[in-house]
């Protein structure tokens, strides 16, 4: 089973930047869509970012323009880019792979972002 190894996150000001890294431990069929999710306090883990081998990529309204999600195939390895952070950014981040029609988690990064 591939494992998915999560890296990056930690507590940052109003207006910082954070990338978070998340690094598969095979490479992945090239169908594979990978994507960024996120967790807040009391509500239920939504994506936020998503991108596919061809470098087709979608964003959730509320990070658009601020965040960048990208991949590198040769590395088996998805970035996101944080940009411009808000307290409404705070959550638990973490990367996801659809894998022969199954989800594949990351372990979490906690990020805060303080005022």
């Amino acid at each position: 089973q591939v494992h998915l190894v999560e890296s990056g996150g930690g507590r940052v000001e109003a207006g910082g930047s954070l990338t978070l890294s998340c690094v598969a431990s095979r490479p992945l069929a090239t169908s594979v869509q990978m994507a960024w999710y996120r967790q807040v306090p009391g509500q239920e883990r939504d994506v936020v970012a998503s991108i596919t081998h061809d470098g087709i990529k979608g964003y959730i309204g509320a990070v658009k323009g601020r965040f960048a999600i990208s991949r590198d195939i040769a590395t088996n390895t998805v970035y996101l880019q944080m940009n411009d952070l808000t307290s409404e950014d705070t959550g638990i981040y973490f990367c996801n792979a659809f894998i022969v029609g199954k989800f594949t988690w990351g372990q979490g990064l906690q990020v805060t972002v303080s005022s």
